[in-house]
């Protein structure tokens, strides 16, 4: 189980770095590396079950103090796909800048953290995110802010699937949108919508915890 949860740890470290993670940080890969490798304990001393399409184990999430969400948007890919994601253009002319945690979440500030207990939430497709929303904190759950939601996709490309796709309610703005993860011409995008609004395609995404170093 040990093993399983470095070489994850691995597999996903290695993955930011070919990602240029580094660069877009402004650091060196070296740098870059020591602002994630303190994880590596947490990770490896987590339960590491085999992830499927609509759970994941845990993920790291770099905080959006040290990459800005807009610029890791692009790298992001469908399972097998080649088109870079996209942010929909009617965030406004503000873009992401607005969204931040609810404050209920506890989100580390801190570089990077590791996300655990991921579920897709499917189970909320075609309930407004406003009644979602209470059903996943009476469970203990928190749902997954827009960084989180990057880094998932990031890591596990295959959990966004057609028509099982996913809304981020742990970011809010002030107003009733909501960020989701979804499909667009072949390609991952972020875009929103309102809380009030169920759709048959977008449930909720949810977590058991966040840990930081």
């Amino acid at each position: 189980m040990t093993h399983a949860a470095s070489a994850e740890f691995a597999r996903q470290l290695d993955r930011l770095v070919t990602l240029d993670y580094p660069a877009l940080a402004g650091r060196s890969e070296a740098e870059f590396v020591a602002l994630i490798e303190p994880l590596r304990e947490h990770a490896v001393g987590t339960a590491m079950q085999a992830a499927t399409a609509s759970t994941v184990p845990w993920v790291i999430v770099v905080n959006p103090t040290v990459i800005a969400p807009e610029l890791l948007v692009p790298l992001l890919r469908l399972d097998g796909g080649t088109l870079p994601g996209v942010v929909d253009r009617n965030h406004g002319e503000e873009g992401l800048a607005p969204y931040e945690p609810l404050g209920l979440l506890g989100v580390p500030s801190v570089p990077a953290y590791l996300l655990l207990g991921i579920e897709r939430g499917e189970e909320f497709c075609n309930v407004r995110p406003e009644d979602a929303l209470p059903v996943i904190t009476s469970r203990g759950r928190t749902p997954l802010t827009i960084p989180e939601g990057i880094a998932l996709v990031t890591h596990f490309p295959e959990v966004l699937e057609k028509n099982k796709c996913f809304m981020l309610s742990g970011s809010r703005r002030h107003d009733r949108r909501v960020p989701a993860m979804w499909i667009s011409a072949k390609a991952p995008k972020l875009g929103w919508c309102w809380d009030g609004n169920p759709h048959t395609w977008l449930g909720t995404a949810s977590a058991s915890e966040r840990v930081s170093a």
